[in-house]
């Protein structure tokens, strides 16, 4: 079967995390991705060998280009005019100095989705400030609700603000491509890291947007379902989400301990929440008579929700994620056969595939020069004058 995205091009001059973010989403659906690195930051430069790069570059071919040169941005404007998306995340006013922004590359194809990615915004007061995944995640809010209670801030354990923005964006550009389908143009779509951050807020926003409270850290506990977080076992520690009544009654029964269902101090959501330190000490004198392989089947068994607590090794040895495919095989020609990351979204009839390992520094720039009707002796000439 046809990929889904086979048969749309897209140009990626994007750079760190979250820009590759969009453009392997769309990479991995079977979009042509051209991957444009600069020439004078890829001299010498070994990190497509690096396990990172390895794992966000699958899928795309690679060519180097020096953006500052007329005949540089002279290629770009050459494939802009045949892609139907244009991914980038230099800071804004970057793209401008180097005449590929949007208002440049519609010119030349006004069917053009052009994404950006910046750290704050196109425009406002910190538009020209230097965007980093860390920066957002302070500024967003985020630091200020993770963490145990009174530890101070504390960042997430994933570049969050530079994953959630490449997928906000590549959800943009995809509903800009289905918009083209009526309209017949393109258009700009962008975000920000900061944007993203302060969008993943969700529920804890709203608990200040709607009713004025600046939500504090909680730790391990759910903000607001109680009781839900980790508890400690004989051998270790587990996760339990036993939020509702219904939940709390099966699993007071489950592992052995009706009489907490009428306990004052717990019985409802209310009286939960105000002696909650109480509850999680009652559950753990409990927990810790078994260990965690039989009470996590004791609980789903019983319809509680209940999980291991996995370190990354553990992660791809689990018999679920290994049945999801979360871990796929790939040949690069110097690194040999390697696993990478699965597709997180299965669809039935088209799904996505990784069909090919990332690109070495500009292993495909012949390649799609020649696909732009470039002869070998202007290819060559190109070379002798440091443009690719």
């Amino acid at each position: 079967m046809p990929l889904p995205l086979e048969g749309y091009t897209v140009l990626d001059l994007t750079r760190a995390r979250s820009g590759p973010t969009a453009v392997r989403q769309l990479a991995d659906m079977g979009a042509n991705v051209i991957k444009v690195e600069a020439r004078e930051e890829m001299e010498g430069d070994s990190t497509a060998l690096g396990f990172d790069f390895l794992n966000l570059h699958r899928n795309k071919r690679s060519m180097t280009l020096d953006l500052k040169h007329p005949r540089g941005v002279e290629i770009i404007k050459k494939i802009a005019a045949r892609a139907d998306v244009v991914v980038e995340n230099f800071r804004p006013d970057v793209k401008k100095r180097l005449g590929i922004d949007y208002e440049a590359l519609s010119k030349v194809n006004p069917r053009l989705v052009y994404g950006s990615i910046s750290g704050f915004g196109q425009t406002g007061p910190y538009a020209e400030r230097p965007g980093y995944d860390q920066i957002a995640q302070g500024m967003g809010g985020l630091m200020s609700i993770t963490g145990l209670p009174g530890q101070g801030p504390v960042r997430v354990g994933i570049p969050v603000a530079d994953l959630t923005s490449g997928l906000y964006l590549a959800q943009g550009i995809l509903v800009a491509l289905l918009e083209r389908e009526r309209s017949g143009k393109g258009q700009w779509v962008h975000t920000s890291l900061l944007q993203a951050m302060v969008t993943m807020l969700d529920f804890q926003a709203a608990r200040w947007l709607v009713d004025r409270e600046i939500p504090p850290q909680a730790g391990n506990d759910h903000p607001t379902g109680i009781p839900t977080g980790v508890f400690t076992t004989s051998d270790g520690h587990i996760n339990i989400a036993a939020s509702g009544q219904t939940m709390y009654r099966r699993l007071c029964t489950a592992i052995g301990a009706p009489e907490l269902i009428d306990d004052p101090r717990f019985k409802t959501l209310a009286d939960r929440s105000k002696n909650r330190k109480a509850m999680n000490a009652e559950l753990d004198k409990v927990l810790v008579k078994k260990p965690s392989a039989e009470w996590i089947e004791a609980l789903n068994r019983a319809g509680v929700p209940s999980g291991p607590i996995l370190n990354v090794r553990e992660v791809f040895e689990n018999e679920q994620i290994r049945h999801l495919g979360m871990a796929q095989a790939v040949r690069h020609p110097e690194r040999g056969e390697m696993l990478v990351q699965g597709l997180p979204a299965t669809l039935s009839r088209t799904p996505g595939a990784i069909r090919r390992a990332a690109p070495t520094h500009g292993e495909h720039t012949d390649e799609i020069l020649r696909e732009l009707g470039y002869t070998t002796e202007e290819i060559a000439a190109l070379r002798k004058d440091a443009v690719v």
